[in-house]
């Protein structure tokens, strides 16, 4: 077992870095920038916190409830998204406790950019880490996904090792165990360097296990050009659905499956997209939560695009996903907002990723303005009470 550890150079740039933004205060710190959970002064029944800060971006979070009632949130931290000397951070939310711990570095290599971390308990209790690694500076075409795992929960982690290594391969969203015991894992190809000029070739597939991940076996999703970073639902035996991120900037896309390997092919729903990062999860009383940009891109036509990451909403279905009842704003444009350092000034609110806990509260995490990643705390009831200021406006919510 190991801790990964920074080299040397990057350590000192960027604890430097981030002594500097902290000095200089940027606008939520050192007193609103906290680990704990705090009830939010101007809406009522939610709670925010920012978890703990090492290096100067972040992005790209995920969390993962064990089995023995810790909350982890994974992501991406360094320098920049794409650059070199790019790893791997996770921190922990203890049972019981209110406040983040301080983030652990899992994984790095000074000559790669780290994205993308997907964690998974296993049945025997092993914590497994994905994540994509990528030339520094060139784009995400020969990226590859590499495994790491644990066996104490998340305090130490075995050396990385590539577990699918075709030129492009991508991840985002969690593993899903399958009716039959099958390990569910959606993956994309990114075959562009970018996210829009030629990026209608990436498309999504299922790598499917039914050894505990010792092998896998690709099943590609039809007609999911373009459509990519697939976040699958387990609605009930013999019944999946899943929602794509779309490369146009128009819609989030929906499909279906009886077994999780044979999908329908996606379509649109109600729900826009702006060509980033979704994610959603089934709640207790069967509706299905999604965290999503309200968003979506405004040039004519059917073009690769993007659009604005803000507002950042939590919608609610009732009906798996076919229409969305219910709509609320957990981020929208701030132009106040500022930052003394211009490399952090991304007025941003995305990537979420969003669960429901065992007392029923829901908990989503998300990047924000790359400065670091929030979590906000809420009752389901808290957006069926709400609205939003983005494109999509339920017809509940407007009668």
């Amino acid at each position: 077992m190991r801790h990964s550890l920074l080299s040397a150079s990057f350590l000192i740039a960027t604890l430097s870095s981030a002594s500097v933004a902290c000095a200089q205060k940027v606008s939520l710190e050192p007193d609103a920038w906290t680990p704990t959970f705090k009830a939010d002064a101007q809406r009522a029944g939610l709670e925010s916190a920012y978890l703990p800060r090492l290096f100067p971006s972040s992005h790209a979070s995920n969390l993962l409830l064990l089995r023995n009632g810790d909350l982890l949130c994974f992501w991406f931290s360094g320098v920049d998204e794409g650059q070199s000397d790019v790893g791997i951070v996770v921190s922990r939310l203890p049972k019981g406790s209110d406040t983040w711990q301080t983030p652990i570095l899992i994984d790095h290599d000074p000559t790669k950019s780290y994205q993308n971390p997907v964690p998974f308990e296993a049945p025997d209790g092993t914590i497994w880490l994905l994540h994509t690694q990528q030339s520094a500076g060139k784009g995400q075409a020969d990226a590859q996904i590499l495994k790491t795992v644990s066996h104490d929960g998340g305090k130490t982690w075995n050396k990385q090792t590539v577990l699918f290594p075709k030129a492009g391969a991508y991840d985002r969203q969690p593993i899903i165990i399958s009716d039959k015991g099958e390990w569910l894992l959606p993956i994309y190809y990114s075959t562009s360097s970018g996210i829009t000029n030629g990026a209608d070739t990436n498309y999504s597939a299922v790598e499917v296990s039914n050894d505990h991940g010792k092998t896998w076996q690709q099943h590609d999703v039809p007609k999911s050009e373009g459509l990519v970073q697939m976040s699958i639902v387990k609605l009930a035996p013999h019944k999946y659905v899943a929602f794509f991120r779309s490369r146009y900037a128009d819609h989030i896309f929906r499909s279906t499956s009886t077994d999780g390997l044979a999908w329908t092919e996606p379509q649109p729903t109600d729900l826009p997209n702006n060509n980033a990062s979704i994610q959603a999860a089934l709640l207790k009383d069967g509706n299905i939560v999604m965290a999503f940009d309200n968003t979506s891109g405004h040039k004519p036509g059917h073009t690769l695009q993007t659009g604005a990451r803000a507002p950042l909403s939590l919608g609610l279905s009732s009906d798996e996903g076919l229409h969305w009842q219910h709509v609320r704003d957990l981020e929208v444009h701030d132009a106040q907002f500022t930052v003394s350092d211009d490399s952090v000034r991304h007025e941003e609110y995305s990537y979420p990723s969003v669960l429901q806990m065992p007392d029923g509260k829901i908990i989503a995490s998300y990047t924000f303005r790359r400065i670091g990643i929030k979590a906000a705390r809420l009752d389901e009831s808290w957006i069926v009470q709400g609205s939003t200021e983005g494109e999509y406006k339920p017809a509940a919510a407007s009668k």
